[in-house]
């Protein structure tokens, strides 16, 4: 205020200020703006990033539906919750291959052992019908008055017994082969080989004086397991050989003992076996010339008996060219009380004759 009550007044433009704080604003839009489009990308990128573990997982599991079941999730790691996951749908994945695994393997063995199944009741079947056709033959020449006449008569009676008691042996082994294989436990006693092949190769010489045979041991050797199983087992190896070498063949039974396990060979000088042909003549009904009858060639079930009573016994059986021409039979037993396969138990109260 001035003297004489005058007012002055001093007013200065502020468009300038209003246009400042106008560009500050736009400044501050624009830039909040940028700043959210850039974390709003930045953020897409990294849902992006995380996510991608997850489809990862996705496409292992469109791989797995598929029936691909060896495909893993990948980026395993203890540290993210992501990986967590991943290692644990790894481990699921392995649980489910395994169970597909065992399942694949368990239909296979089904499938092989119900092809088994109808081979051996095919086998079986035809091993029969040649038995019931000729006893069948034999009850219709009696019909037609074969008991009219002695010699006839006789002669048909002779045949029936014959075939019936084919039919029987056939039958025998079977069943025994049977109980084999449902794991029947054996008797357990102590068993002196050497007697044991001494008695077997006395019986062979006997039976087939046209195979010479004799008995190679240097000592004693004993064995846990079922007396009569063992003799049998012997008795069909020597029988194998007077069923496939001509006479004059010699054979040897050679017993041996080391640490833990005896061995029974039996040798031969005969023709010998093909070695495509060796580990195949333990199989049930095989014959390895094609060309024998069933009359001649028996059933083909000795050596499978054979195989089966040594597993029984905890061992194994093979068989093998000799060198120098032959064959030779190998049955190898455990020695020790607790390695004999079968179970403790009663003997079959049922023994079979076979």
């Amino acid at each position: 205020m001035l003297s004489g009550g005058d007012v002055l007044v001093v007013a200065l433009p502020l468009s300038d200020m209003y246009g400042t704080l106008d560009r500050l604003l736009e400044i501050e839009l624009a830039v909040t703006g940028g700043a959210l489009v850039l974390s709003g990308l930045i953020g897409w990128w990294l849902v992006r990033l995380g996510l991608r573990p997850l489809a990862a997982i996705e496409r292992t599991a469109a791989t797995v539906a598929q029936g691909e079941l060896g495909h893993r999730v990948p980026g395993e790691s203890p540290k993210t919750e992501v990986g967590r996951l991943a290692a644990v749908l790894n481990s699921m994945l392995g649980r489910i291959e395994g169970a597909f695994a065992a399942r694949d393997a368990t239909l296979a063995d089904l499938r092989r052992s119900e092809g088994t199944l109808r081979q051996f009741v095919s086998d079986a079947s035809h091993e029969l019908r040649t038995p019931l056709a000729a006893v069948s033959a034999y009850a219709e020449l009696f019909e037609r008055g074969a008991d009219q006449r002695p010699e006839d008569l006789g002669r048909v009676m002779t045949g029936i017994r014959a075939e019936t008691a084919r039919m029987g042996q056939l039958v025998d082994d079977l069943l025994l082969l049977a109980r084999m294989d449902e794991g029947r436990p054996l008797e357990r006693s102590q068993v002196e080989l050497v007697a044991l092949a001494a008695e077997a190769v006395d019986a062979a010489a006997t039976v087939g004086p046209d195979w010479p045979v004799r008995l190679e041991a240097s000592e004693s050797v004993e064995v846990v397991g079922d007396r009569a199983r063992l003799r049998q087992v012997m008795d069909n190896l020597l029988s194998n050989v007077r069923a496939h070498t001509p006479p004059g063949t010699t054979t040897i039974v050679r017993i041996d003992a080391f640490d833990d396990r005896s061995v029974c060979q039996v040798l031969d000088d005969g023709p010998g076996i093909p070695l495509d042909l060796a580990e195949r003549i333990f199989e049930r009904f095989y014959r390895a010339d094609a060309s024998r009858t069933r009359s001649s060639g028996g059933s083909g079930l000795g050596l499978s008996i054979v195989g089966a009573i040594v597993a029984a016994h905890g061992g194994t059986v093979t068989a093998a060219p000799r060198e120098g021409g032959g064959s030779v039979f190998t049955v190898t037993l455990p020695r020790g009380r607790g390695q004999v396969a079968s179970t403790e138990g009663t003997s079959e109260a049922d023994d079979l004759s076979v």
